[in-house]
C-alpha cells in the first residue's frame, strides 16, 4: 500500500496508541505513508452519564467502525478492553502487539493506599468491575462515578477541593502518558483482576486487508487476550459488566483466571484454567476453548444470575 490511514479517537492516550501503531507500521513498511484520522465517538461526547447507563457496548468504537466499512480509513486503533467481542460483519482484529502491564493503579489525594484510605472515602470509577472488587475488600468505601480522559481524571483525584479521595485507572494508560509519579499503589491482581484485554492495543481492519497488519501481532499477547475475551463472550458480557480475566502464556502453557462478582462485592465467583497443549495443536483455538470452558464453569457456579441482575 502507498498509504495507510489509521482511525483514532483524539484523546492523549488514544493518540499515543495510534502513533505507536503508526511507528510499528513504518518499521514494517518503510516505503508506505502512514497518517492518522481523528474521530469523536459517542463515548467522548456524553460525559455527564455513567458508561453503563448509556449502553457501554461500542461507545468508543462505532464511528471508527463505520469509517472502516465505508473505506474512509484502513484500520482503527482501540484499547482492546473497549472493543466488543462481536465484530460487525466485514471487520476483524488484524493485529494485537505486545501488551503493556495489565494491573490497575490507585491515585489518591494524600498518596494513601487502598488499605489505608479512611472509612467512607470516595473512590471514583465508571467501571462495575472495579467497583465490585473494591467493595469485596473494602465494603466501607463509597464508589462514585467519574468520566473523562486520563489526565482529567487524575486532576480531579488530586484536586484538594474535589469530590474524590482516590480514583482507579489502568496502569497501561498512566504509564503510556508518563504519569506514574501520581500513583499511590499498583493494585495486585489478587485484589483487582483486570478487564479482559486490558493493557493491549487492537488494530481493527476490514477482512480484505488483514494481511497488512498481521505482522504486528505478538503471539503470547494474542493467545492470552483470546482466552480472556472468549471468557467474556461466553458470559455474554460487555465492557459494562463486573467480569474480570487475566491470562498469561509462558513456556507453551496458558494460565487463566477469571472472576464474576456482584456489584456489591458480596458474591464472588473465581475460576482458573491451565492448558499445556498449545505447542502441539492450533494455539488460537485452544486459547478460545480455555476461556469458554472457564466461562461454563463460572455459569455453573451462578455467574449468569449475577450478570442478569446487573443488566436489569
Amino acid at each position: 500500500m502507498g498509504r495507510i490511514r489509521i482511525g483514532t479517537r483524539g484523546s492523549k492516550l488514544a493518540l499515543w496508541q495510534a502513533n505507536h501503531i503508526a511507528d510499528l507500521l513504518r518499521q514494517q513498511y518503510s516505503d508506505t505513508e502512514v497518517e492518522l484520522v481523528i474521530f469523536t465517538t459517542k463515548g467522548d461526547k456524553i460525559l455527564d452519564k455513567s458508561l453503563p447507563s448509556i449502553g457501554g457496548k461500542g461507545l468508543f468504537t462505532e464511528e471508527l467502525e463505520s469509517a472502516l466499512l465505508d473505506g474512509g480509513i484502513d484500520c482503527a486503533v482501540h484499547s482492546l478492553k473497549d472493543l466488543p467481542t462481536q465484530m460487525p460483519f466485514g471487520l476483524e482484529i488484524g493485529a494485537i502487539p505486545q501488551r503493556a502491564p495489565v494491573e490497575d493503579v490507585l491515585i489518591s489525594k494524600h498518596n494513601l493506599t487502598l488499605e489505608n484510605l479512611p472509612s467512607g472515602a470516595k473512590i471514583g470509577t465508571s467501571s462495575l468491575r472495579r467497583a465490585a472488587q473494591i467493595r469485596h475488600v473494602r465494603d466501607d468505601i463509597e464508589i462514585i462515578d467519574i468520566r473523562g480522559n486520563v489526565p482529567t481524571r487524575i486532576q480531579k483525584a488530586l484536586d484538594p477541593e474535589g469530590d474524590y479521595d482516590a480514583i482507579i485507572l489502568a496502569r497501561a494508560g498512566v504509564e503510556r502518558l508518563e504519569l506514574m509519579d501520581n500513583v499511590a499503589e499498583i493494585l495486585s491482581t489478587d485484589v483487582m483482576l483486570p478487564a479482559p484485554g486490558q493493557g493491549a492495543i487492537a488494530v481493527q481492519c476490514r477482512d480484505d486487508n488483514v494481511d497488512i497488519f498481521e505482522p504486528l501481532t505478538d503471539l503470547a499477547t494474542l493467545l492470552s487476550v483470546t482466552a480472556e475475551r472468549s471468557f467474556l463472550q461466553r458470559l455474554q458480557g460487555g465492557c459494562s459488566v463486573p467480569v474480570a480475566a487475566y491470562s498469561t502464556y509462558e513456556g507453551n502453557t496458558l494460565n487463566f483466571i477469571g472472576r464474576v462478582a456482584s456489584v456489591d462485592g458480596q458474591r464472588w465467583i473465581e475460576v482458573t484454567k491451565q492448558d499445556m497443549a498449545l505447542a502441539q495443536t492450533k494455539p488460537y483455538i485452544i486459547a478460545e476453548q480455555v476461556g469458554r470452558f472457564a466461562a461454563v464453569e463460572a455459569i455453573n457456579q451462578g455467574a449468569k444470575e449475577i450478570l442478569d441482575e446487573v443488566k436489569k
